[in-house]
């Protein structure tokens, strides 16, 4: 029975067979899909940044202050203005300066009123020579009682020779200001060639002069020229001034005329004009030692080339800066007067004295 199943079971799978015809069945593999490796992009690394340092605590850094404004003063309407010069600070009476050189003039000048010198106060120059000085400088702020240093940019002449000018303190309103009895500041120096001697005239010397080539910066003495004519005419022209104001004409008094000789003769060969001698007299200590008792004022004068008689007489009269020249031609209380003249290096210097005897 068992070969009977077996054959059976042959025979069915031959027909099996024969039905599918000439297909040949082939195995489909499943391909496994390999996974690709993807490439996961690294983590860009982080930007950077830089940190700011931690903020410090400033250092004590000091605060500078503002700077302190001056509150422009309040003068009362009715102060006054007025100085006292105290020194030459640069560029003393008859010093030498080298023809074209720039120089700075300095007066030290005490404010002897009760104004307080602020903007608007100014020096400027007045008459003479001006070298090159800017219509106004300034004046340092200066209270009362304080001294202040006025200073001009000048520049000396080309020619050498002696020079002078003179230069006033201003209000601000432009007027000048008295500066104990006068009111200008004065400016003498000598121009000098450097290499060129100096000439020196000496009080015995003939007509050809002596050449010294040794540097001085005054004369001690000089061979001033006397000229009794401009005495006499200028003491004629102030008593015809007199006259046409209605005023008894000056007496003439040698006392007086030998003091006011005396200084004119020390201003031509020390070359300054003022009234404090070369050796600190005063026109009161001259008229003393030439024999007068009485009190005394003055006016002097220097110029080159010399005025007439004449036009010093006007010159006094006119001058605005200094009225006591005027008030002095024309005075009630002075009597009598002695006139003095010299002449040296070109320079004319007159001196009147005015005197009221006792």
């Amino acid at each position: 029975m068992n070969k009977k199943i077996f054959s059976l079971f042959l025979l069915s799978a031959i027909s099996i067979s024969a039905c599918g015809g000439r297909e040949t069945l082939t195995a489909t593999v499943t391909p496994q899909e390999t996974p690709i490796a993807t490439l996961v992009p690294a983590t860009e690394p982080p930007t950077v940044t830089n940190t700011p340092a931690p903020t410090l605590p400033p250092e004590n850094t000091p605060t500078l202050a503002p700077t302190a404004t001056l509150a422009p003063p309040e003068n009362a309407e009715d102060c006054k203005n007025s100085g006292k010069f105290i020194s030459d600070v640069t560029i003393p009476d008859n010093s030498e300066i080298n023809t074209g050189t720039t120089f700075t003039k300095t007066w030290r000048v005490q404010n002897t009123g009760t104004c307080i010198w602020w903007k608007g106060y100014s020096v400027a120059h007045y008459s003479e020579g001006s070298f090159g000085a800017p219509e106004k400088s300034p004046l340092p702020r200066t209270n009362p009682g304080e001294n202040a240093d006025v200073s001009v940019d000048l520049v000396a002449p080309s020619t050498p020779g002696f020079y002078q000018g003179y230069f006033v303190l201003q209000n601000p309103a432009g007027l000048p200001m008295e500066l104990e009895g006068d009111s200008r500041l004065w400016l003498i120096f000598n121009a000098v060639d450097s290499g060129t001697p100096e000439v020196d005239m000496t009080p015995n010397s003939d007509a050809t002069p002596v050449i010294n080539t040794t540097p001085t910066n005054s004369f001690a003495s000089c061979s001033y020229s006397l000229d009794g004519t401009r005495r006499d005419e200028v003491f004629a022209s102030i008593n015809a001034y007199r006259v046409e104001e209605g005023l008894t004409p000056y007496a003439m008094n040698q006392d007086l005329s030998d003091a006011a000789q005396a200084h004119a003769q020390d201003m031509a060969c020390n070359n300054f004009f003022v009234h404090t001698g070369s050796d600190g007299s005063t026109p009161q200590t001259r008229a003393t030692v030439a024999g007068y008792t009485g009190k005394v004022t003055e006016n002097v004068y220097g110029s080159y080339p010399p005025l007439t008689p004449e036009e010093v007489k006007e010159w006094w009269r006119l001058d605005q800066v200094d009225p006591v020249h005027n008030e002095n031609l024309i005075s009630t209380q002075y009597t009598e007067i002695g006139v003095g003249y010299a002449f040296f290096n070109n320079f004319g210097y007159y001196v009147v004295v005015f005197g009221k005897g006792e």
